[in-house]
């Protein structure tokens, strides 16, 4: 259980992604009353653009802007930037990046990325970091994460001499760094153990290795950090990767693929996974899930064929309600003490292709 000043959550927790302030394609009730998601994700290098921090500030955070009546994590946008790699230019002191909106040029450093974070009023708030790419040579690999640890200690200074701005608590997370190198992400490990957090994060994985690199890591950070302190997988993944992560002491995860597959036409279901595109469902009148009994394969279908914007909203939904079914049903499953023998067998049956 984890517990912050707009409530509490369960773990196993699957995040949903709210880049820019909203979980595409879903309205606020959706993530509140129907999945009942405890736990939404931001994304500060977007909030920073659009709509900004005078903005943010004049609304009372994005908890008011939104109106998210509960938790919310903001990512330091160090992701952002990495993917921005033709246009950013990096030294000790921040990144310089160009706006992907404008064009405009701006600088993040650990101390100002602190002060949007502060602004955009998340419970949750992270490190900002330098997520390295894969694959990644090792010399590269460690000057970075030496500087990650380097900009870890300016957040934290950053963010003890400032304070809340809209009268709750939030909390700093430190990032593991160090590519798929086992020795680096012990060291990155045993250094952000020197801030009393109450929780870590693994960033810089799902960027590309192989799920046995992302798998090895994880088990070699998890043997490190307190059992007793959330542990956060950054920006994982598929329902296979959960399950894995979880069965090796992940507590926390998001990931934009329910929504962005869904928009795309791939839906999650207890099933397995579909392309609600094919031909295949065009005469199949049974439900979409045993999650989404309200409409049936083939009405879903046909709105994806005729362009019809309620598909989008209906195959996000239903994959946002088989993420957070599924992390409920590993939470089930680990307090029964049954949950290895579970996941042995409900993976092939929701990775399987309908």
């Amino acid at each position: 259980m984890v517990e912050t000043d707009h409530g509490s959550f369960e773990t196993p927790v699957f995040m949903p992604v709210g880049t820019a302030g909203t979980v595409k394609a879903l309205h606020r009730d959706f993530l509140v009353d129907d999945i009942q998601a405890k736990i939404i994700l931001g994304n500060t290098y977007h909030l920073y653009l659009r709509p900004g921090v005078e903005v943010l500030k004049e609304a009372g955070g994005l908890h008011a802007f939104s109106n998210w009546p509960h938790a919310m994590l903001t990512d330091s946008g160090g992701y952002q930037v990495y993917s921005l790699s033709g246009t950013r230019k990096m030294k000790e002191e921040g990144v310089t990046f160009q706006s992907h909106v404008d064009g405009s040029r701006h600088l993040f450093t650990p101390e100002n990325v602190m002060d949007v974070q502060r602004a955009i009023g998340a419970d949750i708030i992270m490190a900002f970091d330098e997520c390295t790419p894969y694959p990644c040579e090792y010399p590269y690999a460690k000057k970075s994460m030496e500087m990650t640890h380097r900009w870890l200690d300016r957040c934290f200074a950053q963010f003890n001499a400032s304070k809340p701005l809209y009268g709750y608590e939030q909390s700093l997370l430190p990032i593991i760094q160090g590519s798929v190198y086992e020795d680096l992400r012990i060291q990155s490990a045993n250094y952000v153990l020197k801030h009393d957090a109450p929780g870590y994060a693994i960033g810089g994985l799902s960027v590309g290795e192989p799920h046995e690199d992302m798998y090895r890591i994880t088990n070699a950070v998890t043997n490190i950090l307190p059992t007793e302190k959330a542990r956060y997988l950054m920006g994982v993944g598929t329902p296979e990767n959960i399950l894995e992560c979880i069965a090796l002491g992940i507590d926390m995860f998001d990931c934009v693929m329910p929504t962005r597959n869904g928009r795309n036409g791939s839906i999650f279901t207890t099933q397995g996974i579909m392309n609600i595109r094919n031909k295949k469902w065009m005469h199949d009148f049974d439900a979409l899930d045993m999650l989404t009994p309200e409409y049936s394969k083939a009405y879903v279908r046909h709105l994806f064929v005729a362009n019809e914007m309620l598909g989008a909203v209906v195959a996000s939904l239903q994959n946002l309600r088989f993420y957070l079914w599924l992390v409920r049903q590993a939470r089930i499953h680990i307090l029964a003490g049954d949950f290895m023998d579970w996941k042995a067998q409900i993976l092939p049956q929701i990775t399987r292709k309908c």
